[in-house]
């Protein structure tokens, strides 16, 4: 049996950048409307804040720390940082010209136009100088930089100017330097009234119109440059849990920190003067490496709320309406409906509607005495939050776990946790030094004299934007043995105690990994006995190293494996007396893949589950995390027809990798085209016209 060595692993870091390239390839696709060219625009711009923010954050912090730690793949930090600066660069060079030589013309073609300094006519300056003066003026601190003035903090990922000047001020000053920061809440980008605009849709940006009376600001001076810049810093919140009292006091304090993290990162405005961008990456302690000159915005992802403005249908993905099981289009009926069967569904094709439907029933329900449910992300307006709220205040026992170390979702759970005490409801924050990302609900209600436990179960978060923006399954039982172990997990969450004997669902930190282990071996055994033996894994990423080497023993022994990875996938697939029966593919389209789907041959029988957890080292051990088994049939087959094999078939939106962990996009070619989601969409979901 061969081995598997670090030359066997990709790198984590790599292998983010690769999905950030497929995501980009989706907005140099033709064949994708306009306007959602631009949105994979913006996601890419997003991905890689949050990819300099958390993980180039801790790549410099473990550089500075002189650590030796290598990876499953050998590299460490360094070796790690300095094979991803080049490849962020051509990313981000890739992603601007593509906007600029592709998308912004085409939008100008359609009507869609945004108008540059150097091509605005009379009228339009007249109206944008009317602008500056009326709305960007009164609120526009200008600092000129000299002792009694030093360089100002400049918060996360905000928009600021720098500015180079000549002449002397009022007072005899003469520092050369300025820095012009722009309130948070001015828009980024302006529509220009049709009439003066020339076309339907003209937009300006503030930086061009801050460049245009960038002089209006330093009266008596000359303005020998204005360049846009952005700087990127470390997002990590250090909470001491274990010292910390009072979890969301310590959260509290620390949230205006990140603002204000060591810097990772400098975009600048591809005009910058040399001078002024050595002087930039002095002020945030970076180097050249760390410098990014952008020909455009230095934050694409500014640009999300254009398609919002723009009605144009036709340079949009077709509207459609989420579609609902059979059983459940009688409101009021949620209960009744699940004691006849189990309720699968699969979100965004089939609506999240019945999950709050549930709660709310739940709320207004008297014979409902209890209802549990976990929060991760959950957004700053939630109709379920809501239900629990009014749950709470009619009398109900109504307990919460609120993760609040949600990154970047702290704030507004902070927010929903504070609400719902106020109401009447039991706030807990989960366990100390783990996450709480299952998503559970558990409704205990009266029936006949005696009580029976509802619950739901999900892949995704109970959020109703992201439900119809994410792939995800969820699952409304009253099966007696799933609700007992939901509650029993509860127990744990709120309580003090060993961890119990589950009878149906795998659990995070205690059984996931083992369970997942064991899965896995059980197929190599009855490979090895000559039996067929198949694994198909859907997930987010796949990192952690035993689950790796276990599949790659599986292949040896003969097994088929099937990974359908949107993201990070440190495995190698196709190398031979290794992972040759292993097939790797990323599924990139209009909706984010999200579901975590395990399916085991198990020598026919066919063991079904979704998860709330990737295989990641971070949710086997460091998370609680919900893994049930979908137990009724019928279900079981939609799991396997809607949730794997389409994405297995795709060959418009699907990448495979080769043995060298290089994606290449699938090709209709001869066959014909099949997409996974437009064909979900097409089966599950209506249309909206």
């Amino acid at each position: 049996m061969t081995i598997a060595t670090t030359e066997h692993f990709l790198n984590r870091e790599l292998s983010l950048l690769a999905f950030n390239e497929r995501v980009l390839a989706q907005a140099e696709d033709p064949a994708m409307p306009l306007l959602e060219r631009l949105k994979f625009i913006c996601i890419v711009s997003s991905n890689l804040d949050e990819f300099f923010e958390v993980r180039v954050a801790g790549l410099k912090e473990r550089i500075a720390l002189s650590s030796i730690s290598v990876g499953p793949d050998g590299l460490s930090a360094t070796q790690t940082f300095r094979a991803a600066v080049p490849r962020v660069h051509a990313l981000v060079e890739k992603q601007y010209a593509t906007l600029n030589q592709s998308i912004l013309p085409q939008l100008a073609e359609q009507g869609i136009r945004f108008l540059r300094r150097n091509h605005w006519n009379t009228e339009q300056t007249e109206w944008i100088r009317a602008y500056f003066f009326r709305e960007l003026m009164p609120v526009l601190t200008p600092i000129g930089l000299d002792p009694a003035h030093p360089f100002p903090r400049v918060l996360n990922k905000s928009l600021n100017f720098a500015v180079e000047l000549s002449g002397r001020d009022a007072f005899g000053r003469n520092s050369g330097a300025a820095v012009v920061q722009a309130p948070r809440s001015l828009p980024r980008v302006i529509r220009m009234p049709e009439a003066i605009a020339g076309c339907e849709y003209g937009f300006v940006f503030l930086s061009s119109i801050l460049h245009a009376h960038v002089d209006e600001l330093f009266s008596g001076m000359t303005v020998q440059g204005c360049y846009q810049f952005r700087v990127t810093r470390n997002s990590d919140l250090f909470v001491d849990e274990e010292e910390t009292k009072n979890l969301r006091e310590a959260l509290q304090g620390e949230l205006p920190h990140r603002h204000f993290g060591n810097a990772v990162r400098l975009e600048v405005a591809d005009n910058c003067s040399p001078k002024m961008a050595e002087f930039l990456l002095s002020q945030f302690s970076l180097d050249a490496d760390d410098l990014y000159q952008v020909n455009g915005l230095v934050n694409l992802v500014r640009l999300m709320q254009i398609p919002d403005q723009v009605d144009r249908p036709d340079l949009k993905f077709a509207p459609f309406m989420p579609g609902l099981p059979n059983g459940l289009a009688k409101e009021g009926a949620m209960f009744a409906a699940i004691r006849k069967s189990d309720i699968l569904l699969h979100h965004p094709f089939q609506s999240f509607q019945p999950v709050i439907d549930f709660i709310r029933e739940a709320a207004d329900d008297p014979k409902v005495l209890a209802i549990r449910q976990t929060v991760y992300r959950t957004g700053t307006d939630s109709m379920l939050m809501e239900a629990l709220i009014a749950a709470a205040q009619s009398g109900k026992e109504v307990t919460v776990v609120v993760e609040l170390m949600a990154r970047f979702d702290e704030e507004a759970n902070i927010n929903w946790a504070a609400k719902l005490e106020d109401a009447g409801a039991h706030v807990v924050y989960g366990v100390v030094a783990h996450k709480t990302h299952a998503k559970m609900a558990l409704v205990v209600r009266r029936e006949d004299g005696k009580l029976r436990r509802y619950a739901h179960l999900g892949t995704g978060n109970y959020h109703a934007r992201t439900a119809r923006l994410y792939t995800d399954f969820g699952l409304l039982t009253c099966n007696d043995d799933v609700c007992a172990d939901v509650n029993d997990i509860f127990t744990q969450l709120t309580g003090l105690g060993k961890a119990s004997r589950l009878k149906h669902l795998w659990q995070s930190p205690f059984t996931l990994h083992s369970q997942v282990l064991a899965a896995i071996k059980r197929e190599t055994t009855l490979a090895q006995s000559g039996q067929p033996a198949a694994i198909i894994a859907k997930m987010n990423s796949l990192v952690e190293p035993d689950v790796v080497n276990a599949l790659y023993e599986a292949s040896q022994a003969g097994v088929k494996i099937s990974l359908i990875i949107r993201g990070v996938c440190v495995l190698k697939p196709g190398i031979a007396g290794l992972s040759e029966n292993i097939r790797v593919r990323s599924v990139i389209g209009r909706f984010l893949e999200h579901t975590r789907i395990f399916y085991f041959r198990d020598g026919g029988a066919e063991r079904v589950y979704l998860s709330s957890a990737d295989w990641m080292d971070r949710n086997f051990f460091r998370r609680i995390e919900a893994c049930f088994p979908v137990l009724e049939p019928r279900l079981k087959k939609r799991v396997i027809t809607e949730g794997l094999k389409p994405y297995l078939k795709d060959n418009t939106q699907a990448w495979d990798m080769d043995m060298h962990g290089d994606y290449r996009r699938k090709q209709p070619r001869r066959a014909k085209p099949y997409n996974a989601q437009a064909m979900l969409l097409e089966t599950l979901a209506k249309s909206a016209g």
